[in-house]
Order: C-alpha cells, then sequence, then structure tokens
C-alpha cells in the first residue's frame, strides 16, 4: 500500500544549499508507542484513512525514518548558532531530518521532522540517534505545552527502533515525529551571514517573510520589519513562558525560531517554587538561561538575528545598525506588556491601572521569599476572590506578607467591573492545575525506559491533555516534588 502525505515542499525547492539530502536509518525493529490522532487530523494527513489496516510495525516503519514516502524530500538542515554564548559557525541537523511540508486543515504550512533517524552530514561525530527518555520527554512537554496554549512543535509519533543507543549507560533507541510552522532559526541567518554569503541571507530573509510574514512582503522596509516581527513573536512567547513558570533551559540562537514557537526541550523543566534564578540544566553551570533571565537571553538572541539583516536594512551600515538597534532595545517594552496582559488575567483584572505592574511583582516577591509554589498559587487565587484563602495562605509559612498583598489585591478588584463567576471562569482558564511536574515526569520516563512500563506515562498524557479542568483522584498531579525527590537536573539527551 502507498502511503502518501501529500507533500509540498518549499524549503527544499527554493533553498538549494540550505541543507543536505538525506534518508533516515532503517530500523532494525521499530514498535509504535504513541501516535497522536488528532494532529494528524489537524494536518490533513488522512493517517486514520490512509493507514487503515496496515500493520503496526509498518506505521512504525514510516515514522522512524525507515520506509521511504512518496513525495518525501528528506533533508538535514544547516545553520549555525551562539551556543552559551560562543559562536559554533555549523552546526545543522545532525540527528533530525526534514521529511517535507504539508498544508493543514486550516490552510497553514506545517513541517513534519523527525528526530533520531541517523547521522546526517551535520553529526560532528555523533550517531545521529535519539534515546527512548528525550524523545519522551518531548513528546510530554510538546504536548503539555500545546494544551497550555504556548506556541509550540508537536509531537506526531514516537517510535521504538529495536537499538541500543550508548549514552552514559545502554538506552533503548527512539525516534520522534514532530511539526513546526517551520525549523527556520536565528542560527539559520548567522550560518550564511558568518561566510559572507549577502545573498542567500537575502533569500532566506525573502523565504521566511513570504513563509511566516507575508504581510510585509509591500512594505517599503521588509527586513527592518522582519526584526520587528520576529520581536514580538518571541517578546509573546517568553512572556507565555514566564507566566506559567517555564524554564527552556537552552536558549542557543539555533533553539530560536523565527516562526515564535517553542522548540527543542532538551533540559527544560517547571519551576516548583518560584524563584528567578532557577536552572534545571545540568551545562549552565552559570545560570546563563535561568528562569528569570530568559526574557533578556531573547532580547541578545534577536540582536544576533539583527545582525545578520544589517546589510539589507540600509547600505549606509552606521544607519542601519541605528535603526536594528531602536527595533532590539524595544524588546523588554514589548516583553513586558505581554507579560502584563496575561498577569491581569491571572489576577482576575479585566482594566488596566497604573499600579498593575507592581501589584504583581510584589506577589511575586512575596512567593519567592517563602518559596512558594507557582502554580498552586496561582490557581488558587480563583478562590480567594470569593474569600476562601485556606488554601493561598496555606502555602506561606508566614502569611502574613501575602495577606497584606491581598488587601491592596481586592481594593484593586474593587475598582474592577468583571462579575465574580465571570472573573472565577477567567483566571481558572489560564491559571492551570496540572503542569509536566519535573516529578512525575521523571516517574514516567524512568518506568519507560528501565521496565519498558508506558502506563505512566500514558497517564501523565491524558492529565496534562487537559490542564485547567479538576478532575478526582489526580491529587499528587497538581503537587509539588516530595523533598526526597531533592534537587532537579535535566540533560540535553543529544
Amino acid at each position: 500500500m502507498t502511503i502518501r502525505f501529500n507533500f509540498d515542499n518549499s524549503y527544499a525547492e527554493q533553498l538549494e544549499g540550505f541543507y543536505t539530502a538525506c534518508i533516515g536509518d532503517v530500523a532494525p525493529s521499530p514498535k509504535l508507542l504513541k501516535f497522536n490522532q488528532p494532529l494528524a487530523d489537524e494536518l490533513g494527513l488522512g493517517l486514520g484513512r490512509a493507514l487503515d489496516g496496515l500493520p503496526t510495525d509498518e506505521i512504525a516503519a514510516i515514522f522512524s525514518g525507515g520506509t521511504s514516502l512518496q513525495g518525501a524530500m528528506p533533508l538535514a538542515q544547516v545553520y549555525a548558532g551562539h551556543q552559551f554564548g560562543g559562536f559554533s559557525p555549523q552546526l545543522g541537523d545532525g540527528r533530525a531530518l526534514l521529511l517535507g511540508e504539508v498544508i493543514d486543515c486550516h490552510g497553514a504550512r506545517q513541517d513534519i521532522h523527525l528526530k533520531g533517524s541517523g547521522r546526517t552530514a551535520y553529526s560532528r561525530g555523533g550517531d545521529g540517534k535519539a534515546a527512548l527518555g528525550p524523545v519522551l520527554r518531548e513528546y510530554i512537554m510538546g504536548e503539555a505545552m500545546h494544551a497550555l496554549n504556548v506556541p509550540t512543535t508537536r509531537a506526531l509519533a514516537a517510535v521504538l527502533t529495536g537499538e541500543t543507543i550508548m549514552r552514559d549507560r545502554p538506552l533503548p533507541g527512539a525516534v520522534l515525529t514532530r511539526t513546526a510552522s517551520s525549523h527556520l532559526r536565528v542560527g539559520t541567518f548567522q550560518f550564511f551571514a558568518a561566510r559572507g554569503e549577502s545573498d542567500k541571507v537575502k533569500q532566506l530573509a525573502d523565504y521566511t517573510i513570504q513563509r511566516h510574514f507575508p504581510e510585509l512582503k509591500n512594505s517599503a522596509t521588509p527586513y527592518l520589519d522582519l526584526i520587528s516581527a520576529v520581536r514580538d513573536r518571541q517578546a509573546a512567547l517568553v512572556a507565555r513562558w514566564m507566566l506559567l513558570g517555564f524554564v527552556h533551559g537552552v536558549m542557543n540562537t539555533d533553539n530560536m525560531t523565527i516562526s515564535g514557537e517553542t522548540i527543542d526541550y532538551g533540559p527544560c523543566a517547571f519551576i516548583d517554587h518560584y524563584d528567578p534564578a532557577a536552572v534545571f540544566s545540568s551545562i549552565d553551570k552559570q545560570g546563563r538561561y535561568a528562569y528569570g533571565n530568559q526574557p533578556s537571553m531573547a532580547q541578545w538572541n534577536l540582536a544576533r538575528l539583527a545582525e545578520t539583516l544589517l546589510p539589507l536594512i540600509d547600505p549606509n551600515s552606521e544607519q542601519a545598525i541605528n535603526l536594528a538597534t531602536h527595533e532590539i532595545n524595544t524588546f523588554n517594552e514589548c516583553y513586558q506588556g505581554q507579560w502584563l496582559v496575561g498577569m491581569r488575567t491571572k489576577l482576575g483584572l479585566s482594566t488596566e491601572e497604573e499600579g498593575d505592574l507592581t501589584l504583581a511583582q510584589d506577589l511575586h516577591q512575596a512567593m519567592e521569599a517563602e518559596h512558594v509554589d507557582f502554580t498552586q498559587l496561582f490557581r488558587g487565587l480563583a478562590g480567594a476572590t470569593q474569600d476562601n484563602t485556606d488554601a493561598v495562605e496555606g502555602l506561606f509559612d508566614n502569611p502574613e506578607r501575602f495577606n497584606q498583598w491581598q488587601l491592596r489585591w481586592r481594593e484593586r478588584l474593587s475598582r474592577d467591573p468583571m462579575q465574580t463567576a465571570a472573573r472565577i471562569t477567567s483566571m481558572n482558564a489560564v491559571n492551570p492545575i496540572y503542569i509536566p511536574r519535573n516529578h512525575k515526569v521523571e516517574e514516567a520516563l524512568q518506568a519507560a525506559e528501565r521496565d519498558a512500563d508506558y502506563a505512566p506515562f500514558e497517564k501523565l498524557m491524558a492529565v496534562l491533555a487537559n490542564p485547567f479542568e479538576p478532575r478526582e483522584g489526580l491529587d499528587d498531579y497538581a503537587a509539588p516534588a516530595p523533598v526526597e525527590f531533592g534537587p532537579y537536573k535535566t540533560f540535553c539527551g543529544t
């Protein structure tokens, strides 16, 4: 049976020289672990029909990279990147393949992308493979972020390959199939700019505008406007991270998408107690990508993008620098505006007042002083609007500071016209009960890796699919890690 995904491969067809064609390895014994049928339907793949009746091993082969799909043009993309501040002039997809692009049921272009399918021209001595744990982590995190309304790559399938992958110990091999509106990165621009290939930087910028920002095509200053557009998307994205307590962990320029989607869930985590200095990545020794540093790191990355576009902005280099610098310098204003809009909703406010930023910041300071659980506090505030403050006060060892803040909050609410029932509904729609708690993620990954037990993974996925709705019997999924869980460290999984 021939499987056809109706590929429409603009990257391969329009950007020759921006990639190397590559074919994934044939997995020795592929086994389908998880398939995202709702996403497949949204992508318009027709997989429910096309794959109907196929043996599961054939389905697994499709998503392991070992089956040639009609219309696919598999390739590894090349890019550079600043990694923890140091520039690497050539990186690229060392263990990933872009199979091709499809137009989804909304008319949007989406990449179908394999991760862990084998060596490419950019593997740099690596094996090009992925272990089961990192594949399942990315599946969990991507789908959780989607359910939390954060722009993100998404997981279409996870497949066991039947191989043993050597890392610090032997691990089962796996392949993730993910989707995104593109995999264009800041590092993609950096690769060609560093080589002095200004014609290819322009070609890439024009392609990016056509694909992601078509409203800029007729602009008198399209490349300057491109910086502004990426700035706005990144400001909105990082604001969403901060509002939910998400720490990406490795905000290198090769992990910053032009589309404004979260990508590459390696050493990522959600904070339990509020801590701006929270770092979970085992390799981030200096805290460069700590939770509270994420807005400034996004701005730094955006400056690196702007550097690549300077020759396109204005032939006068000084004028180009001045114009680009202005756009970069407004990032913090854009970010803070996005963050404050979201924070007002989390606090149950429908109007704007000058003191709202201070009110929100003071709550965070109270949480930090007492190591208060971030997710539980914001979820509990809806009940506190009806004087049910016990749950929130109980999060503080000494609730006096919170009680002082609460008086100011209630006074502010008294000037807001929203009705109580509508306020509670609004707050509960943005303040989740369930997030990927680190101890629950590790529980699922360890059960899968060590015992081939996927029940904890499936249970966690079911919980995270509906993060805002309380359900009986799931209290342990809403609780922070037990004390014995200890300090948490994550790893890139490469």
